[in-house]
């Protein structure tokens, strides 16, 4: 499974997952991508679980490309346990996805075996996504339009 080598403290808060993606908005290493249309949090066994899916069905034609890291640590308390007696143990590993942001590309491969297995790789995520092509543009944050309405 994929988790840090080492970080700086044990246990960390929830935070918020709402928003927009700050970085990998784009793809950029290879052809096409799997994008994120809703915030979530992907575990390390969903991520490597996609990661079987893509190496699986590229087999020696494409190349994958992983574009999150599991680096948080979520707790959990034991079952049947009294409230209070501070936090739990950290027993599972967590990338914050929010959206736009790009989970996942293959390269290598022409657009129908990319899509079929972007979209098999999709179906390990717990969030909706979306293939795109490289050069175009993310449409995530057009709900948010910035213009003024014209007072007539």
């Amino acid at each position: 499974m994929l988790m840090p080598k080492k970080i700086k403290f044990r246990k960390v808060q929830k935070g918020k997952i709402k928003g927009i993606s700050k970085g990998a908005r784009s793809v950029f290493f290879g052809e096409y991508g799997l994008e994120a249309v809703e915030p979530s949090r992907v575990s390390a066994q969903q991520i490597e679980a996609m990661r079987v899916t893509l190496s699986r069905h590229l087999r020696k034609v494409g190349e994958s490309f992983l574009r999150v890291f599991p680096d948080k640590p979520v707790t959990k308390k034991p079952a049947e346990t009294r409230m209070g007696k501070g936090k739990g143990n950290p027993e599972v590993w967590v990338a914050v996805v929010k959206r736009g942001r790009i989970v996942c590309e293959v390269a290598g491969v022409e657009e129908a075996l990319a899509r079929k297995v972007l979209k098999l790789a999709a179906y390990k995520l717990p969030m909706k996504t979306r293939v795109v092509r490289k050069g175009e543009e993310t449409h995530s944050d057009e709900s948010h339009s910035t213009q003024e309405p014209t007072a007539d």
